[in-house]
This record gives structure tokens, C-alpha cells and sequence, in this order.
């Protein structure tokens, strides 16, 4: 009797640990979808003239309209894109009234980048999203200086080598600027939102601790022995 009453209070107890973190993974997923939709709606919403001053926090992701003129310096970030291959993306300078920031332009396949070239041309206005992309750690490769190639967009870094304030804007939208060049606008693709399948995987434990816990219940003491 004690043997089956240590058994009914451990399986029902690690059971019930574990659904109470599959419901905790439930409650996550919930307020992960929110946080989402809230940036998606922020995201998509109309743009505003450029805040003064620019705070990373408040404004991420904040659609902006921003007007300058963009210089001919250049960083190259090394990125791959479904079904068309590795590739840059191409961040540029843009000179305006109240300090200059950095622009995302978008994405151009490594065999099409050889033939870049660009110029300070005219004012324009760039539509796009500010963003300070996470893309670094302690495995993250410095930049290639010689070669041009960088491995994460590391807002610091680029502002300080093409002289700008540490602002990148993500182009959604923009004059046709001519080459190759085909804008990657800010999404919440790269949000990890993993909360589902974690509450799948707590609730399939608690099912098999329970399913185990039956099965050492319904043994008869001494059944091993021969």
C-alpha cells in the first residue's frame, strides 16, 4: 500500500508539473502573438518625419519618411535569401539637416554586386522603418575592411565607419534608384515565437508520465524477480 501511494503522489505531482508548464507556454504564446501583432501594426502603419531626437527603444520599428542625399560610401552585410542565394545587403549614408543616418537599401546577389557603384546624386526621400537589428555575438566575425564585407549589421560599428549617427532606417519604399537593388523592409519573421511547440512538448511529457506512472501502478511488487 505505501509502495502504491509513493507512486500515485510522484506521478501525479511530476504530471502536474508538467501541464502547469505546457499552461505557462500557452499563456507565453499568447502575449508572444500580441507583442507581434502589435509590431506588425506598427510596422505597416503610415510614416512620420524622422523623431528628435531618436530614442531605440521607443521607436523601433517606427515607419519614417526621411529625405537626404545618400553618399557613395557603402557596407556590404553578408545575407542569403530563399531560393535566390547568398547575397549583400547594402547599407549607405544618407546626408540630411539634423544628422546623418544610415540607410538599408536592400538586397543584391554577390554576382551582381561586383558592378556596384554609386555617386551622390540629388535629394530624395526614402521610406522605411527604424530598426536595430541583434545580429552580433561572440561568434560574429569582424568585418572584412579590405574586401568590404561585414557578417551582422551592427548599427555602431557601421555609423561610426561611414561617419552617421548610430540610426538605420530599413528602405521599404523609394524612388526607382536604378541596379539591382531590391528592398528587404523590416518584418517579424526573424521573432522567435517558439511557444507553441513548447507547450506541445511539455503536454506530450505529462501524457507519457502519466501513461508510465500507470504502468508501474498496475505491476505487481516482486515481478521482476526470478
Amino acid at each position: 500500500m505505501r509502495r502504491l501511494l509513493f507512486l500515485f503522489t510522484f506521478g501525479l505531482g511530476g504530471a502536474a508539473i508538467l501541464i502547469s508548464l505546457g499552461v505557462w507556454q500557452v499563456q507565453r504564446l499568447a502575449w508572444k502573438e500580441a507583442i507581434i501583432a502589435d509590431i506588425e501594426a506598427r510596422i505597416a502603419a503610415d510614416p512620420v518625419p524622422l523623431p528628435q531626437p531618436v530614442d531605440p527603444l521607443r521607436d523601433a520599428y517606427l515607419p519614417v519618411e526621411v529625405t537626404g542625399v545618400l553618399g557613395a560610401a557603402y557596407v556590404q552585410v553578408l545575407v542569403s535569401q530563399k531560393q535566390i542565394g547568398a547575397g549583400y545587403r547594402i547599407i549607405r549614408p544618407m546626408m540630411r539637416e539634423g544628422g546623418n543616418i544610415l540607410v538599408d537599401m536592400g538586397f543584391v546577389t554577390i554576382a551582381d554586386a561586383g558592378a556596384l557603384k554609386f555617386e551622390e546624386g540629388p535629394p530624395l526621400t526614402v521610406v522605411g522603418n527604424l530598426q536595430w537589428p541583434q545580429e552580433t555575438d561572440k561568434f560574429t566575425p569582424p568585418p572584412d575592411m579590405d574586401k568590404n564585407i561585414w557578417f551582422a549589421r551592427d548599427v555602431q560599428a557601421m555609423a561610426e565607419v561611414l561617419n552617421t549617427d548610430p540610426v538605420l532606417v530599413v528602405r521599404r519604399d523609394a524612388p526607382d534608384l536604378g541596379g539591382p537593388l531590391t528592398p528587404l523592409p523590416v518584418d517579424t519573421a526573424v521573432i522567435p515565437n517558439d511557444h507553441l511547440q513548447y507547450a506541445i512538448t511539455w503536454f506530450s511529457l505529462s501524457a507519457i508520465w502519466l501513461v508510465m506512472t500507470a504502468i508501474f501502478l498496475r505491476r505487481k511488487p516482486g515481478a521482476n524477480k526470478s
